[in-house]
């Protein structure tokens, strides 16, 4: 069950993956996969994973870099795990109570999706599991200078749906979105990843 905050918002804005839809443990085997391909001798922890949630891919493998002192080519991981994980969209399913909440509020408030993931991935999975006609306003890296937890996403979504940043409630599964959006000054509602 959602809780929502008590007070009425004039738009919402949605991360993507583990909060519209249910594709974090397909994202981490990929990344593992992807790693390993590209001569990642390091473990990379289901911790870690979550903790870098909404982050920009390229600057996970970048942090990861300098954490364990190695240079795995981050174009190369992102790249191919990105092809992994697109032949595998067809596994990912909903995250039926945020993704009800976005049908049931399509034509009565403004909606965006804000997502740390690459442009291609996000409208799959969206297309995938038929939520890609509610969001007329889909923010990736490609569009910022600055991914989560920087507000740039969150902000440029708002001023895309032409609403003012406080009047906006955000859906997030990631600490680095929950940054984000506290930044823009804006409430967010955290969606557990026992939320299914």
């Amino acid at each position: 069950m959602l809780q929502l905050p008590d007070r009425k918002f004039s738009a919402y804005i949605f991360d993507c993956d583990g909060t519209l839809v249910d594709s974090m443990p397909l994202h981490y085997v990929c990344w593992i996969e992807s790693l390993r391909l590209n001569g990642a001798t390091y473990a990379f922890t289901e911790e870690e994973f979550y903790h870098f949630a909404g982050v920009k891919e390229y600057d996970t493998v970048v942090v990861l870099n300098g954490l364990h002192k190695v240079n795995v080519d981050p174009d190369a991981v992102v790249r191919i795990k990105a092809e992994m994980f697109e032949k595998r969209i067809p596994e990912i399913q909903r995250v039926n109570p945020v993704a009800d909440l976005a049908l049931s509020t399509f034509g009565k408030l403004p909606m965006a999706v804000a997502s740390g993931s690459e442009e291609p991935i996000v409208h799959a999975c969206l297309k995938h599991t038929g939520l890609f006609h509610l969001f007329p306003h889909i923010i990736t890296p490609i569009n910022v200078e600055r991914g989560k937890p920087a507000p740039d996403m969150f902000l440029l979504a708002a001023e895309r749906m032409g609403v003012p940043p406080e009047e906006c409630l955000v859906f997030e599964d990631g600490r680095s979105g929950l940054e984000a959006a506290k930044a823009a000054g804006m409430e967010a509602v955290f969606i557990p990843r026992t939320l299914r």
